[in-house]
Formats: structure tokens, C-alpha cells, sequence
């Protein structure tokens, strides 16, 4: 009896990575986003995957050079959703990754710009009705609609996971660093506009925004008789609630300490 047998193109994984324009620290220059990069890098290191690129935005001479940073890393072209300032970006991302049917969509955990409120992945899985997995730090399998994924919990630990697909996945900074952006593939590579309504966002349209100013800090409330008293109290560094310090210890009473530690965390096991 004869069997079916899949294409290549039925083993493709199609993945679609949201990408944005990032700001720079220190100079405040527009660059890639970083958490968008490392997106990025997932995605090409996922055997058999086709990548397409989507940017939803403004697309200006600032935001151009950003946007090559991401094809310096050796895709050919970007999707472009030229959305006006102030549109809500979501119903327009929402019809396009409805129309192209991804299995797997990477974005970046917030923006660097803009709202930055990370809700974005959230608002599209929403709309689309797939799950979401945040804190990805790597793709372990892909197989019968199902992927393997490590999750990154605090203090370095991982948790498996598995998900049905389609679905969206948040990347952060638990996850490997991309590539640096080569100058020649970032100069050839192109854009493909694709023409979608934009839908303003009314509440955007209410804010006031104004540049953040840095909390003065909170001094402790101390109780004491005499300016002298309260003075050494405020003055005094605060002490570590936890912690052993190890003083002339041997290499091996040394290495039992931090594996105790990472023992308590739930990093390792003992056999």
C-alpha cells in the first residue's frame, strides 16, 4: 500500500519575526531593538525555517538605517506596514499574519521606543486566538504542530514547555545574542510594502507624555532621640539579609558551597 510522503515544502517551518526600531542607550540614536534582534537570531538558527521580517511603522530616513541592521543579518527584505503616527498597530499585524499563516511568530518582550508597554504580543495572540510563551530562551523541536521551548524563569533556571502551533513567543534577553549586521547584505537587501488601513488609537490620543524624571530615592523612617542618632542611621550601609562568606576556604570546601546554593535554587540535582 503505498505511503504519502511530505515535501520539503510540507517540512518548512514558517516563521515570522516582529520587528521594530530600537533606540540607543547612550547616544539615543536609532538602531535595531535588541530583544527584536535576538528574535531574529532564534529564528535563523531553527533548521528548515522560512523567515519573513514584518515592521509595522513609520519608514523615514531614521528608521530606514535601523531596519538594516536586521537584513545585515542576512534576510533579503522586510515586510513594510507603513502605519501614520499615532495608529494602533495591531489590527493591521493582526490581518497580515492571519492572511500569511505562520507557525511560529518571535517578537522582541516590549519596544524600545513608543508605548514600550509590552502588551503588543499579548493584544495579537488576543486577536488571533493563539497561545503565547514569554521569556523564550530557545526552540529545542518542531513537530506534528507541536514546539519544545525553553522558558527563562529568574535566576537562571528553564522550564520545558510545549505548545501547540500556531502561536506567539516573546524574546528577551535570556536569549543568545544576535549576530553582528554585516554592511553589504544590509545595503542590498529591500523592503516589500504591503498596503493596510491604519486604525487610530484613541487612548494613545488622550496621554500626556512628557520626559521621565529620575525618583528621588526613599530614606528609611528612623526613629531616634537625637540629630546625632538619626543622622548614623541614615548614613549607615544597609546589611545583607542573607548570604555566607567563605574565608580560607579549600577549592573544594568552595565548590560544595555554590553547589549547595544552586541545589536550594532548584538549578541541579543531586544523582
Amino acid at each position: 500500500m503505498p505511503h504519502d510522503v511530505a515535501t520539503p515544502a510540507e517540512t518548512e517551518l514558517n516563521v515570522a519575526v516582529l520587528v521594530s526600531v530600537g533606540r540607543h542607550p547612550l547616544t539615543a540614536r536609532a538602531r535595531r531593538a535588541d530583544q527584536d534582534a535576538r528574535a531574529v537570531e532564534m529564528a535563523l538558527t531553527l533548521p528548515d525555517a522560512d523567515v519573513r521580517l514584518i515592521h509595522a511603522g513609520r519608514h523615514d530616513d531614521d528608521s530606514d538605517s535601523a531596519l538594516r541592521g536586521y537584513l545585515g543579518m542576512g534576510l533579503a527584505s522586510i515586510g513594510l506596514l507603513e502605519q501614520p503616527s499615532g495608529a494602533d498597530v495591531v489590527p493591521a499585524l493582526a490581518a497580515v499574519l492571519r492572511d500569511a499563516s505562520p507557525q511560529l511568530v518571535l517578537t522582541g518582550a516590549r519596544a524600545e521606543t513608543g508605548e514600550g508597554s509590552g502588551l503588543l504580543p499579548y493584544l495579537l495572540a488576543d486577536w488571533l486566538g493563539w497561545p503565547i510563551v514569554t521569556g523564550l530562551a530557545a526552540v529545542e523541536s518542531v513537530e506534528h504542530g507541536m514546539a519544545t521551548v525553553l522558558q527563562a524563569l529568574p535566576r537562571g533556571q528553564r522550564r520545558r514547555l510545549r505548545v501547540r502551533l500556531p502561536a506567539i513567543a516573546t524574546v528577551e534577553s535570556s536569549a543568545p545574542a544576535a549576530r553582528q549586521s554585516a554592511f553589504g547584505p544590509a545595503r542590498r537587501g529591500g523592503f516589500d510594502p504591503e498596503t493596510r488601513d491604519g486604525v487610530r488609537d484613541d487612548a494613545l490620543s488622550e496621554w500626556h507624555v512628557q520626559p521621565a524624571r529620575k525618583r528621588p530615592k526613599r530614606l528609611k523612617i528612623v526613629k531616634a532621640a537625637s540629630a546625632r542618632d538619626r543622622f548614623k542611621a541614615a548614613a549607615a550601609k544597609a546589611q545583607g539579609g542573607g548570604g555566607q562568606v567563605l574565608e580560607g576556604a579549600t577549592p573544594e570546601q568552595g565548590a560544595e558551597a555554590i553547589f549547595k546554593l544552586l541545589e536550594e535554587e532548584g538549578v541541579v540535582r543531586r544523582s
